[in-house]
């Protein structure tokens, strides 16, 4: 499945199947090296599915569009949880980071499509509440 807008013979697709994840990719520059691996990191707790690392990211240049497809398990979700709430999730510095994403209930799959590389190289498919915190204006 390509990228919307893109020209599906500029996308670069990358699929690991062992885990359910798939890249897609326009960029001026997409390495030998660049791919999917499945990661040694231990995932974060609201993970609903193993996380992947994409390989040789520093490497790509002049990224355009990149979308990540992560299958996930809907049994992980926690009691009461909206099957909605899910997202691609990156491993930053400062601890996993939820992208905006799009959730496939049918397929059980969430995509996040970026304009730029992710913030880390080390994504999953997770919980995302964020929606249900609520912040209490100061006085």
């Amino acid at each position: 499945m390509a990228i919307p807008g893109y020209d599906s013979s500029n996308v670069a697709e990358y699929t690991l199947e062992q885990v359910g994840a798939r890249v897609d990719i326009v960029a001026g520059v997409v390495p030998d090296a660049f791919g999917l691996e499945k990661s040694a990191d231990e995932p974060p707790v609201d993970a609903l599915a193993d996380p992947v690392d994409l390989a040789a990211l520093d490497e790509v240049k002049a990224i355009e569009a990149m979308r990540i497809a992560l299958v996930y398990d809907p049994s992980r979700l926690p009691p009461g949880a909206s099957p909605t709430d899910v997202a691609v999730a990156v491993d930053t510095d400062e601890g996993w980071e939820p992208l905006e994403s799009t959730v496939d209930l049918e397929e059980t799959t969430v995509t996040a499509v970026l304009n730029d590389r992710p913030p880390g190289s080390t994504v999953v498919a997770g919980y995302d509440d964020r929606d249900d915190e609520s912040v209490e204006p100061a006085d």
